[in-house]
């Protein structure tokens, strides 16, 4: 819980030096665009944001001048405070085609520049977004910390790809081999973490339901 509630100082700044380091840059500049229009739209200050997200002022205003690069954790915890997915933040488009093909190239990776935790957003943005698959990888030795909630009841499956994964979920660690799938409700914080010597590749679908 620590990591939740203590990590509004959890950022790194990068010099972008490779394509990689350009692309996460351009995305973190793009994403201080978006947030800073995002809170206006529904009206909330900088405070008003900080006190339904649990992000301090003084980070979100950093976030929004495109400073430094967000920690996970972080980010999530800005989309719960808007009220919206992780995806549609780091601006996935909406798609509303009957057919829809998202190239590889131009699927959105968000990197968490503390642990190296890599996010690929796989499934088309559709409105209403009801369903969402990604595919995560952690380095080893990395977790993606403690995460919170949603705001809406959320269901996750998780398929490992590559290594070996740790989920810690309802206060019990499950320990999932290559091939092996979990289910969970998401009803408290949660957490992956590869304890294994090799990189874990694992795809997770997420699906929201209607409260009530």
């Amino acid at each position: 819980m620590d990591d939740i509630l203590n990590n509004d100082d959890a950022f790194a700044a990068r010099a972008p030096a490779t394509a990689e380091d350009r692309e996460d840059a351009e995305i973190v500049a793009g994403l201080g665009t978006r947030l800073r229009a995002l809170r206006k739209e529904q009206g909330l200050t900088l405070q008003g944001l900080a006190e339904r997200s649990g992000v301090s002022r003084a980070m979100l205003s950093k976030m929004e001048r495109s400073e430094k690069v967000p920690t996970l954790s972080t980010i999530v915890r800005v989309a719960k405070g808007l009220n919206m997915t992780l995806s549609s933040l780091l601006g996935a488009q909406p798609d509303a085609s009957a057919v829809s093909v998202l190239r590889a190239r131009d699927r959105i990776v968000y990197r968490d520049p503390q642990t190296g935790f890599e996010r690929e957003a796989l499934s088309p943005a559709h409105v209403p977004q009801d369903v969402e698959i990604v595919r995560h990888r952690l380095p080893p030795g990395r977790s993606t910390g403690w995460l919170p909630s949603y705001p809406v009841p959320t269901e996750k499956y998780v398929l490992v790809q590559a290594g070996t994964l740790t989920a810690e979920v309802d206060g019990e660690a499950h320990v999932l081999e290559t091939g092996d799938t979990l289910f969970f409700a998401v009803t408290g914080p949660y957490r992956f973490t590869n304890e294994a010597a090799n990189e874990t590749a694992y795809l997770v679908v997420m699906v929201r339901r209607a409260a009530g």
